[in-house]
């Protein structure tokens, strides 16, 4: 499937992002806006299927949503980034895209439900409920955390209006009987890291995937949504990597 796409900035140096499980890729908005002041980039972001602008679907699997990907983007760009379902998607595209670089922000590699014995069969069966109560109590979590800016909350009330919700299930169930291979990284990579990372990436994977090579940071007292929480710090945290900078500090 061809996706919905927007871009921003007319620069030399290729971005792309890759939003989430219910959002869209306007959400970006205050990444975008920052890569655009900084000069020198193009942004382009996309709508998976089922999302915002794009087609709906009778197949949410993680494979078609990477097929997707791999249609609708170039080879070859500077940076694809994905943020967790997008860094999930992302990482069973990222060998076809060949990006120079990727960066996936709490991507879903290996999600924190249970899949196997007695546990694993009454959680699916009763999914919906279990996916419930999970959702409740990360909300419980997230409290105290700054509202949104209002022009993010506008567009996450779109995105989520536009989201088809058929696919909920089968890409959490996908997801969890399917995760990301423990390997080195295809392309040189860096992952982000919010303080409500464990549900969608496990420390001890973490530390293995660090052991095999890739570039892992933490930004602490932000959760999920990052840059929605706190966009200057999301940003500055991974300016280098967006940008094509050497200095992390830079």
């Amino acid at each position: 499937m061809r996706l919905a796409t927007a871009r921003h900035g007319d620069g030399p140096r290729q971005v792309a992002l890759v939003h989430g499980l219910g959002a869209d890729g306007s959400m970006w908005r205050s990444i975008t806006e920052r890569l655009v002041a900084a000069g020198g980039v193009t942004v382009t972001t996309v709508d998976l299927r089922g999302h915002g602008a794009s087609e709906r679907s009778d197949d949410y699997s993680i494979r078609a949503f990477a097929g997707d990907l791999v249609e609708t983007l170039p080879a070859g760009l500077d940076l694809v980034a994905g943020h967790s379902l997008g860094g999930t998607v992302l990482e069973r595209a990222v060998a076809r895209l060949a990006p120079s670089r990727a960066l996936y922000l709490d991507p879903g590699f290996r999600l924190g439900l249970p899949t196997e014995g007695l546990a694993g069969r009454l959680f699916w069966a009763t999914a919906p409920v279990g996916l419930t109560v999970a959702a409740l109590a990360q909300k419980w979590r997230s409290r105290g955390r700054p509202p949104l800016d209002p022009r993010d909350d506008e567009l996450r009330t779109s995105a989520t209006a536009r989201f088809d919700r058929r696919m909920a299930i089968s890409v959490f169930r996908d997801v969890a009987h399917t995760p990301a291979a423990v390997a080195a990284p295809v392309v040189p990579s860096t992952i982000l890291l919010s303080d409500d990372s464990p549900a969608v990436l496990p420390d001890a994977t973490v530390v293995r995937l660090e052991a095999l090579g890739w570039d892992v940071r933490r930004l602490p007292g932000v959760g999920h949504d990052f840059w929605l929480e706190d966009a200057e710090r999301t940003y500055t945290a991974v300016r280098d990597v967006l940008l094509g900078q050497r200095d992390p500090q830079l």
